[in-house]
């Protein structure tokens, strides 16, 4: 009985290891006008024919392992995940110091900030494994302010999800131009993205009469996806695994939603 138990256990081990063997993670060089990017594409290479695309928005600290691993996950979803490199090729900060000037360049402007996510929306519909009339985009922190903004920009998109990204824009008007649906997870001890900012979002969306929900996890503080933030709340942003699952979940509810 014991020999048959561990074969059991092997047999479940060698399934999931194979399963998760094929997903594939390919290095993709596109441009923005002159700037050379450096994305990531994820995807199941079992599965055949075309399948959602969705673009994964880094943090303020560039492309990483971090965001590399959520797109791996939308991959075992069954999408095909494309991080987008906002900042350019070998482009990545390491202080919080360098990490704002390079966040900052985009924050401050948003004309530049939409053209070079467009960039981005534009080569994950070339893959040959994409549904083009099925895409949405994700971002966290940095990258959550950035996929609002593609909506903003009229982007043809199903939809975006913010986790834990800046709500605010200078062109609180362009809401009219969103055609996807919008799903917002927020902490609700955000120090940095205050309920004021939510409830301006929440006006901005209610008046442009967008499709839009915010979700509110109370207790979670900045950066509640990211376990490299940590587990004291006290310094403003920290790791919640609780939240950070309760978060997967409604964006995966979401996309079922949307790509029906």
């Amino acid at each position: 009985m014991k020999n048959i138990i561990l074969l059991a256990l092997s047999s479940v081990f060698f399934l999931a290891s194979t399963a998760f063997s094929q997903v594939q993670t390919d290095v993709v060089e596109y441009k923005h006008g002159n700037t050379a990017l450096e994305g990531y594409v994820s995807y199941d290479k079992s599965l055949k024919g075309p399948r959602p695309g969705i673009l994964v928005v880094h943090e303020w600290y560039g492309v990483n392992d971090y965001v590399k691993k959520r797109a791996q996950q939308l991959a075992q979803l069954g999408y095909v995940a494309f991080v987008v490199d906002m900042y350019g090729k070998g482009i990545h900060p390491t202080t919080p110091q360098e990490c704002g000037i390079q966040a900052g360049k985009y924050r401050n402007d948003r004309p530049l900030m939409r053209a070079r996510v467009k960039a981005a929306l534009d080569e994950l519909k070339k893959n040959k494994m994409v549904d083009p009339k099925k895409i949405a985009a994700i971002g966290y922190c940095f990258g959550g302010s950035v996929v609002l903004e593609l909506a903003r920009s009229g982007a043809d998109i199903a939809g975006v999800v913010s986790f834990h990204g800046g709500l605010d824009t200078p062109t609180p008007e362009d809401a009219k131009n969103i055609k996807a649906k919008v799903l917002v997870c927020h902490g609700g001890d955000d120090p940095h993205i205050t309920m004021e900012a939510v409830t301006a979002f929440h006006d901005e969306m209610s008046n442009a009469k967008v499709d839009y929900q915010v979700i509110i996890y109370g207790g979670a503080v900045h950066s509640f996806t990211n376990p490299d933030a940590g587990n004291d709340p006290s310094k403003g942003a920290a790791y919640s695994p609780s939240v950070d699952k309760r978060s997967r979940e409604a964006m995966r509810q979401f996309f079922n939603e949307i790509f029906k």
